[in-house]
């Protein structure tokens, strides 16, 4: 009997109406126009800088194109299944809320707790690579600054705090707090600076791309394009921060699943033109580069628009950390709102109109991993979180199907139940290609997330 009544609060479904009523604080403020930036802002960030000369190097060669076109077809795929559950469910909290309706409490709460993974140290590791771009800015113009304020705390080296990862974090969180509008508008602003650089580099790189760099084009066959994608898969991980914002969003139901497509498919574009031009501009051969970009520059003499670069890349991560800061504190505020953790994160301040304690919350958390930890051996562990969450939501759709008591949703994934199914097999593929210390790390959070849930979320939720 205890068993059973276990059992049954485990998976007991949670009430989308519930959900909604509790979002009613927030103020729909946000456009399709907001959302499509969002999604850009979120995707685009240094991986387009930089994946597409290492991946070329040493996996797929000028092939590298059809990867990026692979991986976009498994993003595309997974984000027709966001788009139906966020025009069901328009509610904060994204994947997390929709496991906790579809599955349940306690698969809910693992995904959520999955999710703070991937948002937390995602924030903080974009942080310690805004640090290297900007100190490498500084370098361009001839400013050396102190080593010890300029990385994780690590005497043995000589550095102790990564001063610039805090300021741009602390810069981001003032952001906030004047408003999501205010927030909005810079991450347009920021947005369209990146998407100006990347478009400057493809007009002035077509005009040196030499037509024998493209041959061979499989010089790994076809295998190095398969996993070539499984590679760049991940400069595609970001619009699921689009269904986040459902609650601050007008006419979430057509707004939202419109938006995860149109940012998906113009990245995807700019992915593969982009990396087309670059292995046409330089052998893959040479591209084992951190930077292949400035590095292809300065192979056509054109090293003095390099600084265009470190700009774009600025402006790029700049837009991830604003949205993911965004997202992750959404999803502790779902969390708090749902009683998973203490109530008080999921409490709307009535002036700011936004969870005030969720983003202090994450901001701080951030502040933490980004001003003094490395986090090298880290970031796969957002890969992982980010998969199995896609996982869900694939598999949620065919849970949905079965479903009586849910809103009539103005999106339908197209070749039901085919899509869901191929999307779920591709995301455990790409699983796959994570490390296996990466996994012990993910197992062992997972098990703080158990103990967490047991001795706090299980006790507090009805």
């Amino acid at each position: 009997m205890v068993k059973l009544i276990m059992k049954e609060k485990l998976f007991k479904k949670a009430d989308f109406n519930k959900f909604a009523a509790g979002d009613s604080h927030f103020e729909k403020t946000l456009t399709r126009g907001n959302l499509i930036s969002m999604g850009i802002g979120a995707i685009i960030g240094t991986g387009i800088f930089i994946l597409p000369g290492i991946v070329s190097y040493g996996t797929a060669g000028p092939a590298i194109t059809i990867s990026f076109i692979l991986a976009a077809v498994v993003c595309i795929l997974t984000a027709m299944c966001f788009a139906e559950l966020s025009s069901t469910f328009p509610v904060a909290g994204s994947t997390y809320s929709y496991g906790s309706i579809i599955f349940g409490q306690f698969p809910g709460w693992l995904i959520g707790w999955a999710l703070c993974l991937e948002y937390i140290l995602g924030v903080s590791a974009v942080s310690s690579g805004f640090s290297a771009y900007f100190v490498s800015l500084f370098n361009s113009f001839g400013v050396i600054l102190p080593k010890a304020v300029i990385g994780p705390f690590d005497p043995a080296k000589g550095t102790f705090i990564n001063l610039p990862s805090i300021i741009v974090l602390i810069l981001i969180y003032l952001l906030f707090r004047r408003g999501i509008q205010a927030s909005a508008r810079m991450n347009t602003v920021m947005v369209f600076v990146k998407l100006s650089v990347i478009i400057a580099f493809i007009v002035i790189g077509i005009f040196y791309i030499k037509p024998e760099n493209y041959h061979p084009y499989f010089p790994m066959g076809g295998f190095g394009v398969v996993k070539g994608a499984a590679l760049v898969f991940f400069a595609y991980l970001g619009f699921d921060v689009i269904p986040s914002s459902a609650p601050e969003v007008k006419n979430p139901q057509k707004n939202i699943p419109i938006s995860i497509m149109v940012s998906l498919t113009v990245c995807a574009v700019l992915y593969v033109i982009f990396s087309a031009v670059l292995t046409g501009m330089v052998n893959y051969q040479d591209l084992n580069f951190s930077d292949p970009v400035v590095y292809a520059l300065t192979s056509v003499k054109l090293g003095k628009a390099a600084f265009l670069i470190t700009i774009g890349a600025l402006a790029g991560m700049f837009t991830m950390m604003l949205n993911t800061v965004y997202g992750g504190s959404r999803l502790i505020y779902a969390l708090g709102r749902d009683g998973m953790i203490p109530n008080a994160f999921g409490k709307i301040d009535e002036k700011a109109k936004m969870p005030i304690l969720s983003l202090n919350a994450i901001t701080i958390l951030a502040i933490l991993l980004g001003g003094f930890v490395s986090l090298k051996e880290l970031t796969s562990l957002v890969n992982i979180g980010t998969l199995l969450s896609f996982t869900f939501v694939a598999y949620g759709i065919i849970k949905l199907r079965h479903r009586t008591d849910v809103p009539k949703s103005d999106f339908k994934v197209p070749l039901y139940p085919w899509i869901p199914i191929l999307s779920v097999i591709l995301c455990i593929l790409l699983m796959t290609q994570v490390s296996i210390n990466s996994w012990i790390a993910f197992l062992a959070w997972f098990a703080i997330g158990i103990i967490i849930y047991f001795a706090y979320g299980y006790r507090k939720v009805n």
